[in-house]
C-alpha cells in the first residue's frame, strides 16, 4: 500500500518536475551537436561552446531528482554531496575539454605547454572518479550503494560494448574517426540509463 499511496503521488507531479524529463533534453542535445559537429555544419569550437550550454541542463535535472530522492526517502547526506561534486566536475570537463581544443586550434601547441593543456579537461574526469569513489564510502546505506555500484557498471559497460563496436567500426573504415574522450559521456548516459533502469523496475514492482 505504501508504495502505491507513493506512486500515485509521482504521477500527480507535473512532467517538467520528473528527472526523465531533463534527461532525455539533455541527451536530444547532445545528439543533435554531434551530429551538426559530425556534419561539417558546425565548427568545433561552436560545437564544444553548444555541448557546454547543453550541460545546463544538469542543472534542473540534480535539482529535480533530488526532490524525487526526497520524496522517496532514498535522500542521504552522501547523495548530496555526491550530486554537488559531480555536477561541478561535469562542468569542469566540459569547460576544460572546450577550453583545451580552442587553444589546441588556436594556437601551435608543441612539448610541455601542449601536455598542460592536454590536462584541463583530464583533471575534472579524474574528479568523477574520485567523486563516485568518495561516494561509495560515505554512504552508510546499503541499497543506496548498491545501486551506485550498478549504475556505474552499466556506465563501464556501456563504455565497453560502444567503444569496442565503434572501434571494429573504424578500424574498417566504415565510419568516421571519434576522439576518446566520448568515453566519458557515454560512461555518464550509461549510469543515468542504469539508475533509469532500476527506478523502473522498482515501480512496476510496487505497483505490483
Amino acid at each position: 500500500m505504501r508504495g502505491r499511496r507513493v506512486m500515485a503521488g509521482q504521477d500527480a507531479i507535473g512532467w517538467r518536475q520528473r528527472p526523465g524529463f531533463y534527461v532525455g533534453m539533455m541527451l536530444a542535445s547532445f545528439g543533435a551537436i554531434a551530429g551538426l559537429k559530425l556534419s561539417g555544419a558546425i565548427p568545433a569550437p561552436i560545437g564544444f561552446i553548444l555541448l557546454a550550454g547543453a550541460m545546463l541542463w544538469m542543472i534542473p535535472l540534480v535539482r529535480t531528482g533530488m526532490e524525487k530522492q526526497k520524496r522517496c526517502g532514498v535522500l542521504s547526506p552522501a547523495v548530496v554531496r555526491y550530486n554537488r561534486r559531480f555536477m561541478l566536475a561535469s562542468f569542469g570537463y566540459m569547460l576544460g575539454l572546450g577550453l583545451a581544443v580552442w587553444l589546441n586550434d588556436r594556437f601551435d601547441l608543441a612539448g610541455v605547454v601542449a601536455f598542460a593543456v592536454a590536462l584541463l579537461p583530464v583533471i575534472p574526469t579524474l574528479a568523477m572518479v574520485w567523486t563516485m569513489a568518495r561516494y561509495l564510502v560515505e554512504e552508510d546505506d546499503e541499497y543506496l550503494r548498491h545501486r551506485a555500484m550498478i549504475a556505474n557498471l552499466v556506465g563501464l559497460g556501456a563504455v565497453l560494448s560502444v567503444g569496442c563496436f565503434y572501434g571494429f567500426l573504424e578500424t574498417f573504415e566504415l565510419v568516421p574517426h571519434v576522439p576518446g574522450w566520448w568515453a566519458v559521456p557515454i560512461w555518464a548516459i550509461g549510469m543515468g540509463a542504469g539508475q533509469g533502469w532500476m527506478a523502473l523496475r522498482n515501480r512496476e514492482r510496487a505497483e505490483g
